[in-house]
């Protein structure tokens, strides 16, 4: 190689390096969000459905309090929320609730049975659902009962944002597949 060429090529093969260094290197990257949120009972889908019209990347913040009593001993909360689009604020946009009880989830005036084989109601704003027999045991509990509870403000009827049928659909959906992970991840 010729002498006069020899800076040329040292600058292109360092600022070439640099490239490839610079595409390699870790960015700001954020991590992966999670694919389960409230103690794996609902999937990023599924907690998905029911939305207060706000818009924002969905989280939950989870809490747990165990009793030292064999009845009331199980009680987890999560509360899924939303990120302001334009900011870091965080909005509450539903709460679950897991707790175990002497009585099984009754029926509510105006509410819809869950389906066959899941004990429980829904309506636009509220569900309910039983974990199946035996899981009471298998969290901790000597109580007969484990239901899963839903509270969906932003669903009311007077909010307007989905009609009730839909409401319905989506709480009943997110109480039963609680439900049904629940009592997969505790073997009942």
């Amino acid at each position: 190689m010729d002498r006069k060429w020899l800076p040329l090529g040292l600058v292109l093969g360092i600022a070439g390096a640099a490239v490839v260094t610079a595409g390699l290197w870790p960015g700001d990257e954020q991590p992966p969000l999670p694919e389960s949120l409230c103690y794996g009972a609902l999937s990023r889908q599924t907690a998905e459905l029911i939305d207060d019209g706000g818009g924002g990347e969905l989280s939950a913040e989870e809490w747990q309090r165990k009793g030292t009593s064999g009845d009331y001993a199980v009680f987890m909360g999560c509360q899924v929320r939303r990120a302001a689009p334009d900011g870091d604020a965080l909005r509450g946009v539903y709460q679950l609730i897991v707790q175990d009880t002497r009585s099984a989830p009754g029926h509510r005036k105006d509410s819809v049975p869950l389906s066959a084989g899941v004990t429980g109601w829904a309506l636009p704003d509220r569900a309910e659902a039983a974990l199946p027999a035996g899981c009471a045991a298998r969290m901790g509990s000597t109580a007969p009962y484990v239901t899963v509870s839903l509270s969906a403000p932003s669903q009311a009827e007077k909010r307007g944002l989905v009609d009730r049928d839909t409401a319905i659909r989506n709480s009943a959906t997110v109480v039963r597949e609680a439900a049904a992970n629940l009592a997969e991840k505790y073997g009942c």
